[in-house]
């Protein structure tokens, strides 16, 4: 019986074989028919012998009607096992992706960063230009009498201990031997020198507290405020006592985990930046409070210890340092028992928001964040740290914050805008490091909103160098008028100036202070004995020619300018000797200079 052709048995498919013939058909065995003479037969039996490690299997049939009948069945292969390649494992990722800890990088990194910030403060403060403003002649004056005091056993031409408002023994004389070295220019250096020392210490304790980001921001906003920008080209003593308070809490804050003695270390820096200047007081209790707060998480009960070595330390160096000199009057006079003002509350409060509004919104901003989240670095990690419970972040933030507060509420309370500018930078010196703690919130983690800190930066930038130009224009330039009086003033005569202390200071070596008087109270005794004081004292002065000079620039006490002015007019002992225009942030004016001709 002839077989048929009713199944098609297809060959695995080779890519590189070439195209068969469709009619090829397999017979039951699974080879191709002999009879059938193809010509590539031999070919085919060639590649048969290459598969043989593939032998080919025929299923068994199943008996049946058809068993007559072969059955074409597909040829089935088995193909070798490949070797399993080598799996692909992914490596564990780290859970932080940076180390917490500190780090050689990290700290000169931010080390240059905080050199740009320096050298941005140096420079704002470097730019501003004006002759002495009358306080800082007053105190360079003061200086250079107790360096010939000291030297050359010289009297006093005043008794500056009753009236200054910190030791004439201490800056003074310091800024004196600057000053007679490298004149007003190096006096002022001292400052900045003072101002940038006061930024690096709070930079590190701020460091220490919270972190490198927060640190930088607290000391980019408190290098550019007006406070700091004037002060850091101010000969006074303000920037010498800021300086002497942040060394202070940064001895505090650096021996948090030492043992408790170490804190009295700080006991007598601050002391002295009483005595240097007599309002530092007011920020002690914070620094005591601190010693207590920064060795809590460390130390426990222990703390307490701390704070009360300190506030101990720091009382009895005061009682001592009081009861052994004669600053008392100077203490009472300037600070305890200083005489009320007139400015208003609401003039207070506006000054002192425009002055360090924004700086404070940023610290008040981070407290109230840190209180909510302690966690200060981006990491995971972090998450597991032992950080310090939410009553103890509110004190600090409590107490960072609120002695910002401190200088303005005591002036509101005496009524005075005077020397408000630098005690707002005295208080913020202490609310900077919750200020940077703000400035990272604001931003965000891994810097997720940059534009926003640099939009509070730039505004108190901006702030800053304005308020700072128009601070050091609000005195006018001395300059020719020192040149118009200088060739009439010597050791004999007798002055009248609006600000006697900017001619003191620059024709020191031809006259002293007990020769000239200003316009802020006067006693006179006349020819007949007859004794006057206040305005009749100015006027019976005038009218008995018993000044040989009489300077008046019309801004600093108009009234007893004006009175003074009326005597002049056609006295026959004066003559006018010059008027020189000026200009300052207030205006216009002029300085008018009389001399006596008989």
């Amino acid at each position: 019986m002839t077989s048929r052709h009713d199944h098609y048995t297809p060959q695995p498919f080779d890519p590189y074989a070439e195209e068969e013939d469709a009619s090829t058909w397999f017979n039951s065995n699974g080879r191709r028919p002999a009879q059938q003479g193809y010509a590539y037969d031999d070919q085919y039996q060639a590649y048969e012998q290459q598969q043989a490690p593939y032998p080919a299997a025929v299923p068994q049939q199943p008996q049946g009607m058809h068993d007559d009948q072969p059955t074409y069945a597909l040829r089935t292969v088995q193909y070798q096992q490949v070797p399993d390649e080598p799996e692909y494992h992914i490596p564990e990722t780290p859970e932080a992706g940076w180390e917490m800890a500190a780090s050689r990088r990290r700290a000169w990194v931010s080390r240059a960063v905080l050199l740009c910030i320096m050298a941005i403060q140096a420079a704002l403060s470097l730019r501003l230009s004006n002759t002495a403003f009358q306080d800082e002649a007053l105190y360079l004056a003061a200086g250079h009498a107790e360096l010939d005091r000291l030297l050359n056993g010289t009297e006093m031409p005043r008794d500056y201990a009753a009236y200054f408002s910190g030791s004439p023994q201490l800056y003074p004389v310091l800024a004196a031997i600057v000053d007679a070295r490298f004149g007003l220019a190096g006096a002022r250096s001292l400052s900045l020198f003072f101002m940038l020392c006061t930024t690096g210490l709070l930079y590190s304790f701020t460091r220490r507290l919270f972190n490198e980001r927060a640190a930088l921001a607290g000391a980019a906003l408190f290098a550019v405020l007006q406070s700091t920008v004037v002060m850091g080209y101010f000969a006074t003593y303000d920037a010498a006592a800021v300086f002497l308070l942040a060394l202070t809490t940064w001895i505090v804050v650096r021996t948090d985990r030492a043992p408790v003695i170490a804190v009295l270390l700080a006991a007598p820096i601050g002391v002295l930046a009483v005595g240097v200047k007599y309002a530092s007081a007011l920020y002690l209790p914070t620094i005591v409070v601190l010693a207590l707060l920064t060795a809590w998480p460390h130390k426990g009960g222990k703390a307490f210890a701390r704070m009360v070595l300190l506030a101990l330390g720091i009382g009895g160096l005061l009682a001592a340092g009081m009861y052994t000199t004669d600053l008392m009057d100077g203490v009472r006079q300037t600070t305890t028992n200083r005489a009320h003002g007139t400015d208003t509350t609401e003039f207070l409060l506006e000054q002192t928001v425009k002055w360090g509004g924004l700086m404070f919104l940023a610290a008040v901003g981070g407290a109230v964040s840190y209180v909510r989240r302690s966690r200060m670095n981006e990491s995971p990690l972090a998450l597991r740290l032992g950080n310090p419970g939410w009553r103890w972040r509110a004190l600090l933030g409590l107490v960072l914050c609120g002695t910002a507060v401190l200088a303005p509420a005591y002036q509101i309370h005496l009524g005075t805008v005077v020397s408000l500018f630098k005690h707002v930078g005295f208080g913020l010196l202490f609310a900077a490091p919750m200020a940077g703690v703000g400035v990272t919130r604001l931003v965000g983690a891994h810097f997720r909103y940059p534009q926003l800190g640099i939009m509070l930066w730039t505004a108190v930038l901006c702030l800053g160098i304005q308020q700072a130009d128009w601070r050091f224009d609000i005195w006018p330039n001395s300059t020719k008028m020192i040149n118009a009086i200088e060739s009439h003033v010597d050791r004999e005569g007798n002055y009248l100036a609006s600000t006697p202390e900017v001619p003191v200071y620059y024709l020191y070596d031809k006259s002293s202070h007990r020769q000239w008087h200003s316009l802020f109270g006067m006693e006179y005794k006349d020819e007949k004995g007859k004794y006057y004081s206040g305005d009749e004292a100015y006027k019976a002065a005038v009218k008995d020619g018993d000044f040989d000079l009489i300077v008046l620039d019309g801004l600093t006490n108009p009234r007893v300018d004006d009175i003074i002015a009326a005597e002049v007019k056609g006295n026959s002992h004066y003559r006018l000797l010059a008027e020189i225009p000026f200009r300052n942030a207030n205006g216009t004016s002029e300085y008018r200079i009389w001399i006596k001709t008989s």
